[in-house]
């Protein structure tokens, strides 16, 4: 029912992305780095109105290893305009059982938006209230906790790149996109052609998918280059991209804690992607998921999440 796909190599987290990235590869800069990714992390932090999600009983305790959500968000943002979530995808990580799944949820998704008490494409919740009606719009929408988020506006993907001197990555479909031809095999990146690199959707047979999966690359590729990055420079390069681009409910505490006591379940990754079928509506163009995919996918998260579906929906209540 649904097509999982596991990764036997060392996964680098993508939601901690280039936050990771500048609290793990401390190298001979400690003092340097500590000092600015703790800046840098103060700066980005944006809280979510409560103090833990109404689909949990309890807070999350990071030295009892609860399992914990974190939900990826993608943003196409402007200056000027709030924009839409471009991507988002929901990572549920496990240290008891040493297990990473990530689910990536296709943008046209027709769910009731929270808060709006409508049906719409679920990238519109933040479109209509930002950061808290898209958390509570993909809680609604699979009857799980999202505990914490990170988000990433998708203009940074340029930035990013030219700040690590770019990155190589494996395309694995022929096309054009943004006056740049992308071959496939082993591709050269720069910031310009990244960005072209994620944003191609209509000549890529898996749609949402395949963008999300190159998005996904991207990320990866930084992360790769930018571990063997010495210089000062270009981490203070990586720190001015974070602090323009990246907002998160994680407090850098929370971050060190992650790393300390969940790290072992980043080597067990398993994909998923939601089954539906297109269809248009008032002329409208929806992803529908059908309710059993919908239970069944809710059903799977909630036990790797070690949440009762009883215990959520009381919680919810």
């Amino acid at each position: 029912m649904r097509e999982a796909r596991k990764k036997k190599k060392k996964w680098l987290w993508i939601t901690l992305s280039i936050i990771g990235l500048l609290v793990l590869s401390v190298g001979g800069y400690a003092f340097y780095l500590y000092k600015s990714a703790t800046d840098t992390v103060a700066s980005i932090h944006e809280e979510l109105d409560r103090d833990k999600s109404p689909k949990r009983p309890d807070k999350v305790t990071f030295t009892e290893k609860d399992p914990i959500s974190i939900l990826l968000m993608g943003v196409d943002e402007r200056e000027g305009d709030r924009g839409r979530s471009d991507s988002l995808i929901l990572m549920t990580v496990n240290p008891n059982t040493n297990s990473t799944q990530m689910l990536s949820i296709p943008r046209d998704t027709r769910t009731e938006i929270v808060g709006k008490g409508k049906q719409d494409k679920i990238n519109h919740a933040y479109a209509f209230g930002g950061t808290e009606m898209a958390v509570a719009t993909v809680e609604n929408f699979l009857d799980v906790p999202v505990d914490y988020f990170v988000k990433i506006n998708m203009e940074s993907f340029k930035d990013t790149v030219d700040a690590v001197g770019g990155i190589e990555v494996n395309n694995t479909l022929n096309f054009s996109s943004g006056g740049y031809d992308f071959p496939e095999g082993k591709v050269t990146l720069d910031g310009e052609k990244a960005l072209a690199y994620t944003r191609m959707r209509y000549e890529d047979p898996r749609g949402d998918f395949g963008r999300q999966e190159r998005q996904r690359q991207i990320i990866e590729g930084v992360m790769k280059k930018g571990a063997n990055v010495s210089s000062i420079t270009k981490f203070g390069d990586m720190f001015g991209v974070v602090r323009d681009n990246v907002t998160t409910n994680l407090t850098f505490d929370e971050m060190w804690e992650i790393q300390a006591n969940y790290k072992a379940a980043s080597q067990n990754l398993e994909q998923f992607q939601i089954k539906g079928t297109g269809d248009k509506i008032d002329g409208i163009y929806y992803y529908i998921v059908a309710e059993e995919e919908r239970l069944a996918l809710s059903n799977q998260l909630k036990d790797h999440l070690e949440i009762s579906s009883d215990t959520a929906a009381t919680s919810s209540n």
